[in-house]
């Protein structure tokens, strides 16, 4: 289910199962109708993917985008007899309340950003609600919290301020079967529009995997984090079958959680899962069945990138209609492009978005992933695309990353 990059992603690694006989998608886009079947029921219309999934005789739905989720969409399939990878509205709260997070994080003592009852800079303003991750602002000058006050305000009446930590920033999923957790390789993203984490906060222009833990074990995240909110979640009635991601910030005391998401993140998944060895979809059904014992998900040696190309005005505004040419190109050079926002028009690939293609490289090395990925996206051609400049650059050339 859904239409962008990331569902991209997950379709072209699904389709590398032995055990698939037939993908579908709904929506899709013209990137996963080259994987497989693609039918013209949105990812919101629970009564449309009930009927589809039906007549399809499908054996598993797997649910890319967040605000379905939030929405219900999982409960609807599942309560028609439909297995789904992707979690309850109940348990999707996780993500669609920031409020909710904060209580099921203080509930368990996971470290997490302490909650400010007074606004004043230093901080972090978070809308409530879902805001396609564009309603976290971090505001170190008056001036900075007055924008983002009005900002949050345009979202929602409901808003959390935290503490400002220092430090890197990573994603770390786990795939989840209601009380058991299996972990992916870490990645990082890069949220904001321009080079040198400059201007407005996006859904993501960029991304990079591995990511070193600072000293501390994959398992061990996924234990002390991820294990202790499955088993809240649980307690509450409410138990999370699906992917769980959690935004870490590697501070000085250890990891502390910024914030949980719960679905795949996006553009994060585009450079993990070319790098994942092992069955997904297997692993998929086994966290729908709510039986993980025994699977294990593990990754490469090899490194990769993620460079995502842009409309000109994204975030503002998307672009639709242009015309895209340079992808074969690109995917000749041994580049994967996901498609994130295109349509066909009279056969012709053109715009159809904010993010229009994610280009994604692999490599002995960062440095080598960095600089395919790189050759690649410049060799696609809009009108008005752009990209950062600077996607894992620190990382690849060895320096800290902060």
């Amino acid at each position: 289910m859904g239409s962008g990059g990331r569902e991209h992603a997950l379709a072209r690694k699904l389709a590398e199962s032995p055990r698939l006989t037939e993908l579908h998608a709904a929506p899709g886009n013209p990137g996963i109708a080259q994987l497989g079947s693609c039918h013209p029921v949105r990812a919101d219309d629970a009564e449309g993917l009930l009927a589809l999934a039906r007549a399809l005789a499908v054996e598993l739905v797997v649910v890319g985008p967040e605000a379905p989720l939030v929405a219900g969409v999982a409960d609807a399939l599942r309560h028609g007899g439909i297995a789904v990878f992707g979690p309850s509205a109940g348990a999707a709260r996780i993500e669609g309340s920031k409020r909710f997070a904060k209580d099921v994080l203080h509930a368990t003592g996971v470290p997490t950003a302490e909650s400010l009852a007074v606004a004043r800079p230093p901080c972090v303003v978070k809308a409530d609600g879902l805001a396609a991750g564009k309603g976290v602002f971090v505001c170190r000058t008056q001036a900075e919290l007055d924008e983002a006050l009005t900002a949050v305000s345009a979202l929602g009446d409901r808003f959390v301020v935290e503490e400002l930590l220092e430090g890197p920033e990573l994603s770390v999923f786990a795939v989840c079967d209601g009380a058991r957790a299996v972990g992916l390789p870490p990645a990082r993203d890069f949220k904001r529009a321009f080079d040198g984490d400059d201007g407005p906060n996006t859904g993501g222009m960029g991304a990079y995997s591995p990511v070193p833990l600072a000293g501390v074990e994959l398992a061990d995240v996924v234990t002390t984090v991820h294990e202790p909110v499955l088993a809240e979640l649980a307690e509450r009635g409410t138990p999370f079958i699906g992917l769980l991601y959690a935004g870490l910030m590697l501070c000085e005391d250890g990891p502390r959680v910024l914030e949980f998401n719960c679905r795949f993140g996006d553009p994060e998944t585009q450079a993990i899962l070319p790098r994942l060895d092992g069955d997904l979809l297997g692993a998929l059904a086994a966290a729908a069945r709510g039986d993980l014992a025994g699977v294990a998900l593990g990754s490469g040696e090899n490194a990769a990138v993620t460079i995502v190309l842009a409309a000109r005005d994204y975030p503002a505004r998307g672009d639709s209609g242009s015309p895209i040419e340079g992808v074969a190109e690109a995917e000749a050079a041994g580049a994967l492009v996901f498609h994130a926002g295109t349509a066909l028009r009279g056969g012709t690939l053109v715009t159809n978005g904010g993010r229009i293609l994610d280009v994604t490289a692999t490599g002995a090395t960062l440095a080598e992933a960095r600089a395919r990925a790189y050759a690649a996206a410049e060799s696609i051609r809009f009108e008005g695309v752009r990209f950062r400049g600077d996607i894992a650059v620190e990382a690849a050339s060895g320096a800290t990353v902060g």
